[in-house]
């Protein structure tokens, strides 16, 4: 009987049907398999991440040139590395797909990067940070469209070298620290000691704390927090995981007795959307990309487009997966038919320039070519009253802006 269970659930999972976007089997000139979390706490990601798609697609439709049809295959990795590879190997094996796009969790991120460098597929990373991809476990088949964890939180250290300069002055900064237990926030927490050494902020650490990956109650850390009594909390949570701290957190006097900064996801917009009103001003955020920042004409043109789509605005992982589409729209356009040369395809993309909703006037975001990483400007703000993007209450405000040549000096 269990032998008969187990091969109805191969066979369920083989016999699988994704859903597809884009050019049909027959047209396509390129298959991308892009695998995202559709349901959980990271499952808005996902959905948003489809949508960014779309509008990719539909961006890609309305700009001029000879673009080849991209036929989009999109897969559930429900946030686990074992069927995130089971999805991506159907792509390979089963739709021959050219390309991997998309996953969320770092640690997922690590297992399709892998994949893709034995099948000599490239992948295009879309919403994952851990700055190891493109570090020790870079291969020249791996690209990534948005900032990593090591740009983030170098953009935070430069914030908190000058948001407390008096402080630092007089005295080192206590400092305390809450990540989630895997890859992403080990990174993180790494990353960032990492920029306050390299910019020479003097630093105390008073507090290290690790809760699992949707953690349902917070209270402990939080009590471990106030009673640690730091000048700064820096916090890599992220999706509903931050929802849920913070929720549990306003019934504490933590935000009234510290200051609380996430440099990484901590500015989604989904965050700001579900909290509404319980979202505590003067908190210190950034986020991959902002629905209020840059003021550009591109950027309200994505944001708009999206709330047309969906009835809300998107988070940032929308704009993600839109840069994923146009980076492999513009390799295939710049190697041409049969748009199968891979060496062709990964020289295109090294050193490729793409101009993104994220990108402020007079800047346009680029693949470093030696180390695969996209490169742009970085945003940091303040939660501040903004009842301008409904049903959040406050949207982050009070900017400090930080071009790819300050993050390296």
């Amino acid at each position: 009987m269990l032998l008969l269970t187990l091969l109805c659930s191969l066979y369920a999972f083989r016999a699988a049907a994704y859903d597809e976007m884009g050019a049909t089997a027959d047209d396509a000139d390129i298959v991308v398999g892009c695998l995202f979390p559709m349901s959980g706490r990271a499952g808005v990601l996902g959905r948003d991440s489809v949508v960014g798609i779309k509008l990719g697609l539909e961006y890609l439709a309305r700009e001029p040139g000879n673009w080849p049809k991209l036929r989009v295959i999109l897969g559930d990795t429900k946030s686990k590395r074992a069927t995130a590879v089971g999805v991506a190997e159907r792509f390979i094996n089963d739709y021959s797909a050219g390309f991997l796009c998309g996953v969320v969790n770092s640690s997922v991120a690590v297992e399709v990067s892998e994949l893709s460098r034995e099948r000599g597929v490239i992948m295009i990373g879309t919403d994952h940070a851990s700055s190891r991809l493109t570090g020790e476990l870079l291969h020249k088949g791996y690209f990534r469209v948005t900032n990593d964890s090591w740009q983030s939180m170098a953009a935070g250290a430069l914030y908190v070298k000058e948001r407390f300069a008096d402080t630092l002055a007089r005295r080192p900064l206590s400092l305390a620290y809450l990540g989630p237990d895997y890859e992403y926030g080990y990174q993180v927490w790494s990353d960032f000691r990492s920029a306050l050494d390299r910019f020479g902020v003097p630093y105390e650490v008073v507090r290290v704390l690790w809760p699992n990956l949707n953690e349902p109650d917070y209270s402990r850390y939080i009590s471990e927090l106030i009673s640690a009594k730091p000048d700064l909390v820096v916090n890599s949570l992220w999706g509903g995981d931050i929802v849920a701290f913070v929720n549990q957190a306003i019934e504490t006097p933590l935000f009234k007795t510290t200051t609380f900064a996430n440099f990484e996801k901590g500015a989604d917009y989904e965050i700001f959307s579900q909290l509404g009103a319980k979202m505590p001003q003067g908190l210190l955020l950034s986020s991959r990309h902002h629905v209020n920042w840059p003021d550009t004409e591109l950027n309200r043109w994505f944001v708009n487009q999206f709330h047309n789509e969906t009835g809300y605005f998107p988070s940032s992982g929308a704009e993600g997966a839109f840069a994923g589409i146009l980076a492999i729209a513009q390799a295939g356009r710049a190697v041409g038919p049969p748009y199968n040369d891979r060496e062709a395809l990964i020289a295109a993309l090294e050193g490729m320039k793409i101009k993104l909703p994220e990108d402020p006037d007079g800047f346009t975001s680029t693949i470093d070519p030696v180390t695969h990483q996209i490169q742009q400007v970085m945003a940091v703000g303040e939660t501040v009253e903004n009842r301008a993007y409904p049903p959040a209450r406050v949207m982050l405000g009070n900017w400090r802006v930080y071009y790819p040549r300050d993050l390296e000096r």
